[in-house]
């Protein structure tokens, strides 16, 4: 099978364990969900969805959180880890989207990725799950699962981002990223996985992986 058959078949065996994927991080808006990505980075959502409700209860909004303070921000959040830099991020970003944006997170790829903290694949979850933009956001989990499906070359994360983007139509971008975060949890993980026993590595998985 050519490449674009392969992410086809991958596709319909996506939507056929995971149909409808729920975000994982739970929130009400674009600015929580914001928070909530940026404080996912090494750490779990499980983690997250934790901590998160103590934030919010609050600040939940750009201007609460300004209020807050960036040390009572780090107390909070010390348990999702990197803590200095996360506060930094979260209380800075808040203090610009008031001065520039009436405290109104942006609808726009740029502009997300101009605020403290914030990097690409945060922006693309941002651009997808709160404003149902096309984006693929592409974390260490999906970029492993596309390389061992041979739909990229592994070489980096911008790198897989741009060949998902070609594989799967636009439309399915959105729903596609999700799909390949809860089967990697499920059927795909870093460790322990068995290929023999993964509805797709058994079929389209780099055997060489797994000798």
């Amino acid at each position: 099978m050519i490449k674009i058959e392969i992410a086809r078949e991958i596709n319909r065996r996506l939507d056929f364990y995971f149909p409808n994927p729920p975000i994982p991080l739970n929130h009400k808006d674009p600015y929580t969900l914001l928070i909530a990505v940026l404080l996912s980075a090494q750490c779990t959502d499980a983690r997250v969805n934790k901590i998160t409700p103590i934030l919010f209860d609050k600040a939940d909004n750009p201007r609460a959180m300004e209020r807050l303070g960036l040390d009572q921000i780090q107390e909070i959040i010390r348990p999702c880890g990197l803590s200095p830099m996360k506060s930094k991020g979260i209380y800075g970003l808040s203090k610009i989207l008031l001065d520039k944006y009436n405290g109104t997170v942006p609808a726009d790829m740029k502009l997300l990725e101009e605020l403290p903290g914030v990097g690409h694949k945060t922006a693309s979850v941002v651009m997808c799950q709160a404003f149902n933009k096309p984006a693929f956001p592409v974390d260490t989990h999906i970029h492993r699962l596309a390389f061992r499906w041979k739909l990229s070359t592994g070489k980096s994360v911008e790198k897989t981002e741009k060949d998902l983007k070609k594989l799967f139509p636009i439309e399915s971008w959105n729903k596609i990223h999700l799909q390949m975060i809860y089967f990697g949890r499920k059927f795909c993980p870093a460790r322990g996985h068995n290929p023999t026993e993964c509805p797709i590595c058994k079929d389209f998985g780099r055997r060489s992986l797994f000798k």
